[in-house]
């Protein structure tokens, strides 16, 4: 993205109207499901839910000195695309959601190791998205990735 966006306001205003809707969507799922301790914020130009510095100060080990991404939730010209670092980290919750989304949307999964690509607006399973959001608590996500990703 090449403009600076602030605020989750100002990217949803940047929205196509179609996509608004969706997003708004996803973002109260999201954000009801979400254990206590991260963050809604801008997150690499889109919305992210992230362990903010306050939580855990060491950041991303790409950026130290940027809050660790969990979730992001961006539009692209013909999907949307939700990332959850935990199926991406954990491959027990990576199998349970590819399970559950074959059981609770009509059509094929597409994804790339993080990023859930939701080309169909009709049949995003959002039941199955705050699922997922409620299965890793702040602390046991900061203690996946170290383990994946911090060197002792």
């Amino acid at each position: 993205m090449t403009n600076k966006i602030n605020s989750v306001a100002e990217y949803i205003e940047t929205l196509p109207e179609e996509r608004k809707e969706i997003i708004e969507k996803l973002r109260k799922v999201i954000k009801e499901n979400l254990p206590a301790g991260f963050e809604e914020s801008i997150s690499y130009g889109s919305i992210g839910y992230v362990v903010p510095l306050e939580i855990y100060p060491q950041g991303y080990h790409v950026e130290t000195n940027t809050p660790l991404p969990f979730i992001g939730l961006s539009n692209w010209k013909n999907h949307i695309s939700f990332s959850h670092w935990g199926i991406y980290i954990n491959k027990e919750l990576l199998e349970w959601f590819k399970d559950e989304y074959a059981k609770q949307a009509k059509y094929k999964l597409s994804m790339g190791k993080a990023c859930v690509n939701l080309k169909r607006m009709n049949d995003i399973p959002y039941n199955l998205i705050g699922q997922l959001c409620r299965k890793i608590s702040v602390f046991e996500f900061i203690e996946m990735y170290e383990k994946a990703f911090v060197k002792k």
